[in-house]
């Protein structure tokens, strides 16, 4: 225990009291002697206590904590928080505890784990007079935030008198403002993953004095999800240490315990000979409900309990999410929460505080929720998807029927879970009875999703996202006698979730394909056979469905035509040259006045891309310009690679407009992929060996391919220069013009033209010069005109009349 603080009058002062001033000195005397004699009577109450714990028995039946050799700090702190009657596994595993021994704690839901660990690892720090000089002590383990912050809040209360430093340590918060205090820190309340980062980023931080080592929840803590993280900080613990390992359903594996350096841990179980695993008090039931029908009956549930507290439990924190976010819409009249792990911090602390201060709500939550959280007062737990196992049906039912307090659980299944889960729930010894869901009391909201999912499209992808969360929480399940995914209706549960259809899964997909692959070919063979079969069955049983707008597209006019005609056109729309007379041509000119009513054309030339040519409503020239006519006056289009298409009637003109009907004329295409720069090109196809072999010896086509490798680079080298010419040209070309710019400039800034400054600007040269004569050399690279030298050849200055016509005349010279 930690000595108060010393005054101001406490400490050395150099400047000596005045001689007048009397009985200080007394007084300070009489001050130090009381803090010895306090710090005396400290001392022989810890021994005393070390002795009392020492003689304590262990087969000792205890029922209240004034039983225990407990401090008086920790006796006022549970006396202040109303814990008077310890509970069965306080009363044994608290005893075990004081004594230093290692404990594997074992026993049922609200049952008062927390305290039997809290207890002794403050009574244990205070016998061995722990102060912020000696470390960490006591370091707390939880799998969960929540769980956390509920055992730090239990720790303030119970070890309110005592001066320990006391630490709250969970994601979300500032890495930094906690680095700043964790040297500082006797007990520590924590997250694996934040832990494990201290220790490795936190450099003031040391584990080495660390005395206790808890863990609530050990199987979940020890289990695959955290199976790393706790290694690496055991790594970092000393060996010689208390441990002490709690949770309603507690592990026994050698390989864990092992992991943990336990040292002969006591097993504390205290309802291993119990009937059942769960509560008394707690009343459970299971209905048996279709996958669809689950969202319909939990409605149906909240609408007739609006003055009760409700937890609904789902696999994934998407389908909490969208479950809220649906319900919320429709207004059920009571209040509705939602708490997942996908959650900022500051949201799910709120979330945990207005549920436990509400008094009629409904949380949806996932399972976060499921382990040591304590919330006041609820009346029913409600488990909307199966549970992966036993065990987390244990933790999910323990959040109502706390401290032996009356709840309800109910548990949702559908009919291919129904037995391999009741299997599991009877080898836990839990007590389950069916019950029925009176069809009358059930309301349906699958309209209703529907709707809102239509106008809301972030609504529906909540929905998306919830399916598929929901599908693959069941096909990672390693039960497969429980969860069965083959076995659900996916489709009629997306409809019943308000979505238009069941999205596309590729990990079913994958799946089959797997099997279909370890399959013989001939068993493979045959199921493809079937399958095909079964398919084109189910798709001639099932109804098409068709929008008007399909219905729209589909339309053609075929009543204008007479019923003889369609018998002298061909299916290409070729004539049937039977010598007959082409009645059909009174005909085609009522259906092409129709057709120009009101319609917009497509034309397609015939020109490079050879698609077609110009139709009848248009213009001569553009028809002579796109198809060439015969002798006898008969257009002909010519196709690559195709005889020439003839235009004899009207309605070969109307072929051309249409681009469905000319993929009959065309060819196939080949198919353009575009590399990194853009450039299109067809896909490049392994050639076969024969035809590679066809084209002759591999080292004839290796120099072939060399050669003709060769002689593209060098055209690209040859294109590549002349490109660059050509950069330089311009390049040289834009500096002389800036060069005579800047001459002239200055030539106009310089000259002098006497009040003739009317006259137009023209550029000129001293007459009789030698530039008239002989060309001026080429200057070189070097040469260069800056703006503040003057040109070589400056005109001279002009003073009179007779100086201007004397330099116009030699210009027109």
């Amino acid at each position: 225990m930690f000595s108060p603080p010393a005054t101001p009058q406490d400490q050395p002062n150099s400047i000596m009291a005045p001689r007048g001033v009397k009985g200080k000195p007394k007084a300070k005397a009489h001050q130090d002697s009381g803090r010895i004699l306090k710090r005396k009577r400290g001392e022989e109450q810890i021994s005393d206590l070390v002795k009392q714990v020492e003689e304590l028995d262990l087969k000792a039946s205890l029922k209240n904590f004034s039983d225990l050799p407990l401090s008086e700090p920790t006796a006022s702190g549970l006396s202040a928080s109303h814990y008077k009657t310890l509970t069965d596994i306080q009363a044994r595993a608290i005893s075990h505890g004081l004594k230093g021994r290692d404990i594997l704690g074992a026993a049922k839901t609200g049952s008062g784990k927390t305290l039997a660990f809290l207890v002794p690892v403050i009574e244990n720090l205070y016998r061995k007079k722990w102060t912020e000089l000696d470390g960490l002590g006591a370091l707390i383990l939880s799998p969960t935030r929540e769980l956390a912050i509920q055992i730090f809040e239990q720790l303030r209360k119970v070890g309110r008198n005592h001066h320990f430093s006391a630490g709250l340590i969970i994601g979300g918060k500032s890495l930094r403002e906690e680095q700043d205090r964790m040297g500082r820190m006797n007990i520590l309340v924590c997250t694996p993953g934040r832990m494990l980062q201290h220790l490795d980023q936190t450099a003031m931080f040391e584990t080495n004095n660390l005395q206790m080592l808890v863990l609530d929840e050990a199987d979940r803590i020890l289990d695959m999800g955290f199976q790393k993280t706790v290694d690496a900080i055991i790594d970092h613990l000393p060996k010689q240490r208390q441990t002490m390992l709690f949770s309603a359903t507690q592990t026994k594996k050698v390989g864990d315990l092992a992991r943990l350096s336990l040292q002969e841990p006591e097993y504390v179980s205290v309802h291993e000979s119990a009937d059942a695993a769960t509560p008394s008090t707690l009343q459970q039931h299971y209905t048996v409900i279709p996958l669809p029908q689950k969202l319909d009956t939990l409605w149906s549930f909240i609408r007739a309990n609006l003055k009760a507290k409700t937890i609904v439990f789902l696999s994934s924190g998407k389908q909490v999410r969208y479950c809220y976010e649906a319900l919320r819409h429709l207004q059920p009249g009571i209040s509705l929460l939602h708490l997942h792990g996908r959650q900022k911090q500051g949201g799910r602390l709120d979330v945990t505080t207005k549920f436990s201060q509400a008094q009629h709500a409904v949380l949806f939550a996932t399972d976060v929720v499921a382990r040591g959280l304590d919330f006041p007062a609820v009346d029913w737990v409600i488990q909307m998807d199966c549970p992966e196992d036993a065990d987390t049906y244990i933790h999910r039912v323990g959040r109502t029927a706390r401290y032996e307090r009356v709840g309800r659980a109910v548990l949702f299944l559908d009919p291919s879970e129904e037995k391999g889960f009741l299997n599991q729930l009877e080898q836990k010894k839990v007590p389950v009875v069916r019950i029925n869901i009176k069809a009358n009391k059930q309301h349906s909201v699958k309209n209703q999703l529907q709707n809102m999912c239509f106008k809301d499209p972030e609504l529906k992808y909540l929905g998306q996202k919830a399916f598929i969360s929901y599908v693959k929480s069941v096909y990672v399940q390693k039960d497969k006698e429980t969860f069965k995914i083959k076995e659900l209706p996916l489709e009629e549960y997306a409809q019943s979730l308000g979505l238009p259809g069941a999205p596309r899964i590729k990990f079913i997909k994958g799946d089959d394909a797997k099997e279909r692959k370890n399959e013989s070919w001939r068993m493979a063979h045959m199921s493809s056979d079937d399958d095909s079969d079964a398919e084109k069955k189910d798709k001639k049983d099932e109804k098409e469905v068709r929008t008007r707008y399909d219905r729209m597209f589909e339309r053609r006019n075929q009543g204008v035509l007479a019923e003889h005609y369609s018998k002298l056109i061909n299916d290409d729309g070729t004539m049937i040259d039977n010598g007959t007379k082409d009645v059909s041509k009174d005909v085609d000119d009522e259906a092409d006045e129709d057709a120009d009513f009101l319609s917009v054309k497509r034309r397609f030339t015939a020109g490079d891309e050879n698609l077609g040519a110009a139709s009848g409503s248009d213009s001569d020239s553009d028809s002579d310009s796109d198809a060439e006519k015969d002798t006898t006056g008969v257009k002909k289009v010519h196709i690559a690679g195709q005889d020439p298409l003839i235009i004899d009637s009207k309605r070969r003109e109307k072929l051309l407009k249409s681009k469905k009907k000319l993929l009959k004329f065309k060819g196939k295409g080949t198919k353009l992929i575009y590399d990194d720069e853009g450039n299109a090109h067809e896909v490049y196809e392994m050639e076969s060996e024969d035809a590679f072999k066809a084209k002759g010896d591999a080292n004839t086509q290796r120099e072939k391919f060399l050669e003709g490798e060769t002689e593209r680079t060098r055209q690209a080298d040859i294109e590549d220069k002349e490109v660059m010419r050509e950069k330089r040209r311009e390049k040289k070309e834009k500096r002389k013009a800036r060069e005579r710019a800047e001459i002239a400039a200055e030539a106009e800034e310089e000259g002098d033209f006497q009040g003739l400054s009317h006259l137009p600007h023209v550029p000129f040269e001293i007459p009789g010069s030698d530039s008239e004569s002989e060309p001026e050399p080429r200057p070189s690279k070097k040469q260069r005109v800056s703006g503040d030298e003057e040109p070589s050849k400056a005109p001279k200055s002009i003073e009179t009349l007779g100086d201007l016509e004397a330099l116009a005349s030699g210009l027109l010279g």
